[in-house]
């Protein structure tokens, strides 16, 4: 059977349900809109009927839709920053002295996968200052700690190990990892921030899914935060035929033999033949947008910031980028 692959929770409730003509059991549906051109979703899998409907662990997924041209907007990249911090700091629900690590999983090199190294390089870290000068140090100010711990292709060593001794060392109390994931659609590539407090597996954008980062490996409570910067070839080359098929059938005379033909095609095996035939010519095929470098590089803006202010309540956005510079 042909899978259309997806991190996002709210993709994989809208297949389901469009698979089966029902919402997946076990599984609540809450939408937000703080600004009219944001909207946030949240998606709670409640059980394990929902999890295996789902695909994914029990907890909660939140996903915030951005504009389309975030990117070049700072006012709209602050907006979207308060509402992820908002978001953040509901599912963390942290105290002024809670130390959290923060972890950039992805490949520098890549671009699309280089999101979490990125954020990593905006990220308030404040845990040796704590430590080094506290009587300079405002006592508000939580301690904050930052890895970008590479990929397994570059260190020869998974990145769950690297991460484990670093946490062994600094028992944090939190710690929020982002990475570069992929969408089932184009349109929600480089729009759609997902958070998730049920770990995550590094590499799942780039179809490279290496050991979880999660509670059950670390022993601390791990916060996910993703957002699709690439959408398999296969899927777009299906969807397009799909679309093309659909149109013919709505225009072929119901009931002749054309129409029979076109209605007589089986999706799966012809996404099943999609993906053979890509996958022969040329591997596993990724699609991203041209504009990524720009895109990434604010994209990362908007989701360090967030954290920013998720980790430190008693600032706003103008004190933290007069720390960062």
């Amino acid at each position: 059977m042909f899978e259309i692959r997806t991190d996002l929770a709210v993709e994989a409730r809208e297949m389901y349900s469009s698979a089966h003509n029902k919402d997946p059991e076990g599984v609540i549906v809450k939408e937000d809109i703080p600004y009219e051109d944001i909207k946030v979703t949240k998606v709670s899998i409640t059980n394990e009927e929902g999890e295996k409907d789902m695909g994914r662990p029990i907890g909660d997924y939140i996903t915030i839709d951005m504009p389309e041209f975030t990117y070049y907007d700072g006012e709209t990249m602050n907006r979207v920053s308060e509402v992820m911090a908002d978001s953040l700091s509901k599912i963390i629900n942290k105290d002024k002295h809670k130390n959290t690590l923060v972890i950039g999983l992805g490949n520098w090199n890549v671009t699309p996968d280089a999101l979490g190294p990125r954020v990593i390089s905006k990220i308030m870290v404040t845990r040796h200052l704590k430590e080094l000068i506290p009587d300079k140090i405002d006592e508000n100010i939580a301690p904050v700690s930052a890895l970008s711990p590479g990929v397994l292709g570059l260190t020869g060593i998974e990145t769950v190990e690297i991460v484990k001794g670093v946490v062994d060392k600094t028992k944090p109390d939190l710690i929020i990892c982002v990475d570069a994931l992929a969408s089932r659609r184009l349109e929600r590539v480089n729009r759609t921030i997902q958070i998730s407090d049920t770990g995550i597996s590094p590499g799942s954008g780039l179809k490279n899914h290496r050991k979880a980062l999660n509670v059950e490996t670390l022993g601390v409570k791990v916060i996910a935060i993703g957002v699709p910067t690439v959408v398999d070839a296969a899927t777009i080359a299906n969807d397009s035929i799909d679309l093309v098929l659909d149109e013919m059938i709505k225009e072929a005379t119901k009931g002749g033999e054309f129409y029979n033909m076109l209605k007589s095609i089986d999706k799966n095996e012809k996404g099943r033949l999609i993906e053979e035939l890509l996958s022969s010519k040329g591997g596993d095929l990724i699609v991203t947008p041209k504009e990524v470098d720009i895109i990434v590089d604010s994209v990362s803006r908007v989701i360090s910031n967030g954290i920013n202010l998720a980790l430190q309540p008693s600032l706003d956005l103008e004190d933290i980028n007069q720390f960062m510079n």
